[in-house]
């Protein structure tokens, strides 16, 4: 969704190749070991620390026979483990947008 795609591009190859597996896997319907729920989000984050940088994919699998990225980022923040409220309302936007893209997608 959005800009996921060319962000994800842009990560560091180990980065991209980690996020890679972990979203076939969610495809396979398993789970990465550095994948973890987001409460409130339906969504999954998966973890990429890189040489001292901290680097985020999520996705949803809400709906049926698909995997949605909904954002990919660099986490700058240095307070703590949260997820930057900014990065928090795009991925409920994201979510909102893959919902009508799933709906759209069902009608043809």
């Amino acid at each position: 969704m959005g800009t996921s795609r060319r962000k994800l591009k842009n990560f560091p190859e180990d980065v991209r190749h980690e996020i890679g597996y972990a979203l076939y896997l969610a495809q396979c319907g398993e789970s990465y070991r550095s994948a973890k729920h987001m409460p409130g989000y339906n969504a999954v984050e998966i973890l990429v620390d890189y040489d001292g940088d901290a680097f985020r994919g999520v996705y949803t699998t809400k709906f049926q026979n698909c995997v949605y990225v909904l954002h990919c980022f660099q986490k700058k923040s240095k307070k703590g483990i949260a997820t930057p409220k900014p990065d928090l309302d795009l991925i409920r936007t994201r979510m909102k947008e893959a919902e009508e893209h799933y709906k759209a997608s069902k009608k043809i």
